[in-house]
């Protein structure tokens, strides 16, 4: 869809260019020529001869030809505009700044709509409407500022929003990150942030083309391409970091259980861009200081090693990376000492290393030569250096830059002093580095750059998972909530472990299932959503005649015509979920069951299909993830099983969308075995 006529044009017209460089289209054609284009630029304006020392065509009759037509007029002519350029001027690229359209009623979306036939029946390509344009090593086809200073290996970025994508080039300049290319794609009318990524994706060359990519979108309006191209995208070398606004609570789905009570779109985000191996961001700070880690060598281990001159960022720095599950290792007996040898008496050699303001250049340089030669132990190094008012820290930024590019190790430089060593710093910068002026958005970022997996494959595990006999149940089952005992054999075809149960709806059937299964007894009401709200769980019953009196009584509550008799089983409680989201597929989630799920909603989110990889990732980015391993002398759950349980259960609903939502809560467990306990299953056809 993107063509080269959009990317690379030999001629350009600005419909609506002004001399007025407080309008759009006066800005549009100031940025052009600023940015040095050396192709043919025309400008349309019925109501000027000459823009800019430019000549003006009064209508689109007089104009020559071109490639590109950017558009910066009302949106009631945009549809005739582009129209005449196509038909009669060979245009088969366009670039609408206007608004007015589907973002604002009902009549601009139908005019939006209007103006996409005119483009694709011209086999045509349009950005846009509603954006500030683009920006690509051909021309600067924007209205706004800063145009941000263009490299090939700088950042591709792609935005949803005009205004935010100023607002993150603004937050980016500071630090020293660079652009490759802008698409600011407004409302998406024909080309949305899917697109981008797909010709990103398809263009790629290693060594030729911008190695990172910056997404902010707003709408994810095909997940499944995004997910195709970003994991390619990253399978090729190439690091990805977006923001996805507008996470907001999943519809008026009803809370019939957990899952639908803790379930979200925001999940579902979550859960592709882990799939996608896409690092998540929340800001514009947090987004352009990830695409700075990205600059740097790659960090392959978790052990970091922070040299400074201050305490106190060095303390946060600590605090922000071992919050993140990055190590800072204590350097102790023969290392710290030679350490301690090449600093100032007081100097600590600790981890982090702090030689105090009084330190010199060559110390500094002395200290990063030893971490990088000697510490085997250590993965990366950070550097905290600002003005101490002592030494001339352009001598250090230069050592810096020379280190940087030197050493075996990744080294990362904090220049705190972004006022009183401006000079310095925009001298370091010159040399190519990037800045990191805040060392907890700094440790933050590191951390997630550190935790986001690879992109998963894209294999559907079978092994034990009977998918015949899985969709026959699903086609032979109405909608609604399924049945216990259908529930029993669902899960038995995808070799899921289920604890030994059975239905009663008289005393006779009762005594005989407690006969057959044997106690203790766990008894449970069939019917109400939420049975312990209404008196509908008895556990650990270990007589008949306990038995029968909890079964008489439950039967006595409204909506109850059956209860279910489960073995008691003890052990810890875990929780699984899933739940389809329209576009996206099933979301999976898990967690410890009880309070952790109820109350602090301490959940991790998949998309089904999940590999193993991505099981044991959810797993462990649980905030309760040492209780799962086993703490203070209580046994832990059996971790592979636990994994298995989450793979088959995906594959399992990868065959069967009818299924909207799963409880599987709990599921009771150890080190051996893993056991469902409680499931709701519900199916919408």
């Amino acid at each position: 869809m993107i063509n080269n006529q959009l990317m690379n044009p030999d001629r350009i017209v600005v419909v609506g260019g002004s001399n007025n460089l407080h309008k759009p289209g006066g800005k549009i054609v100031e940025n052009i020529i600023k940015g040095g284009y050396s192709g043919h630029l025309y400008v349309i304006n019925p109501k000027e001869d000459e823009v800019q020392g430019i000549r003006s065509y009064h209508n689109i009759t007089e104009c020559p030809e071109a490639d590109l037509a950017i558009l910066a007029i009302a949106s009631k002519y945009c549809v005739q505009v582009i129209e005449e350029l196509a038909a009669n001027k060979g245009v088969r690229a366009f670039i609408v700044i206007s608004s007015g359209f589907s973002e604002e009623s009902d009549e601009g979306a139908r005019v939006e709509k209007e103006m996409i036939a005119v483009v694709n029946r011209y086999n045509a390509c349009l950005i846009g409407p509603n954006c500030i344009g683009m920006i690509t090593s051909r021309y600067s086809g924007v209205f706004t500022s800063p145009v941000p200073r263009l490299s090939v290996f700088g950042c591709d970025f792609v935005s949803g929003s005009g205004a935010t994508a100023v607002f993150i080039i603004e937050s980016a300049l500071p630090k020293g990150l660079t652009f490759s290319r802008v698409f600011s794609v407004g409302n998406s009318a024909q080309i949305g942030v899917e697109d981008v990524l797909e010709y990103w994706d398809e263009t790629y060359e290693a060594g030729r083309s911008s190695g990172i990519k910056l997404i902010y979108v707003e709408k994810i309006a095909n997940p499944d391409k995004l997910l195709k191209h970003a994991a390619s995208l990253i399978r090729k070398g190439c690091k990805i970091a977006a923001i996805k606004a507008g996470s907001t609570e999943a519809g008026s789905r009803a809370a019939s259980s957990h899952t639908g009570a803790i379930a979200s779109s925001d999940l579902a985000v979550e859960a592709l861009f882990r799939k996608a191996g896409i690092v998540r961001c929340f800001g514009r700070e947090e987004m352009t200081t990830v695409a700075s880690v990205f600059m740097y060598k790659e960090l392959t281990g978790k052990n970091i090693a922070i040299i400074t001159h201050a305490g106190g960022p060095a303390v946060m720095l600590t605090d922000a990376l071992t919050a993140g599950g990055l190590n800072i290792p204590a350097i102790e007996g023969k290392h710290r000492k030679e350490l301690l040898a090449m600093m100032n008496p007081g100097a600590a050699a600790g981890n982090p290393i702090d030689l105090m303001a009084t330190n010199t250049t060559e110390q500094l340089f002395n200290v990063i030569e030893y971490v990088d030669k000697k510490l085997d132990f250590i993965d990366g190094i950070i550097v905290i250096f600002g003005s101490t008012g002592l030494i001339d820290v352009t001598e250090t930024y230069d050592m810096l830059h020379r280190k940087i590019q030197d050493c075996n190790k990744p080294i990362l430089p904090i220049l705190p002093s972004i006022s009183s060593t401006h000079k310095e710093i925009e001298y370091f910068l010159s040399k190519g580095h990037i800045n990191f002026p805040d060392e907890v958005l700094l440790g933050r970022a590191l951390t997630k750059v550190y935790n986001t997996p690879f992109p998963a494959d894209d294999k559907i595990y079978f092994e034990g998972v009977d998918i015949p006999r899985i969709r026959k149940i699903i086609d032979d089952t109405p909608s609604g909530f399924i049945e216990p005992s259908v529930i029993h054999e669902l899960l038995g075809y995808a070799s899921i472990s289920v604890v030994p149960e059975g239905v009663a709806r008289k005393k006779k059937e009762l005594i005989q299932l407690a006969q057959k299964i044997g106690f203790p007894l766990a008894i449970k009401v069939i019917g109400p959503v939420h049975k312990s709200d209404v008196g509908g769980v008895t556990l650990n019953i270990k007589s008949e005649t306990h038995l029968v009196a909890e079964f008489h009584r439950m039967m006595k509550i409204k909506g109850v015509k059956s209860v279910l008799l489960q073995q008691m089983i003890t052990g810890m409680e875990l929780f699984i979920g899933a739940t389809y989201e329209p576009h996206f597929g099933h979301v999976i989630l898990c967690g410890l069951g009880g309070i952790f799920v109820e109350v602090l909603h301490d959940v991790s989110s998949g998309l089904a299909p999940l590999t193993f990889n991505e099981a044991y990732s959810m797993i462990r980015n649980l905030k309760s993830y040492k209780i799962i391993q086993g703490t203070r002398g209580q046994e832990g759950i059996n971790e592979e099983r636990l994994a298995e349980i989450l793979v088959r259960l995906s594959s399992l609903l990868r065959f069967a969308t009818e299924i909207k939502e799963m409880d599987l809560n709990p599921l009771i467990g150890n080190s051996k075995s893993l056991t469902v306990v409680d499931a709701r299953i519900r199916i919408e056809k």
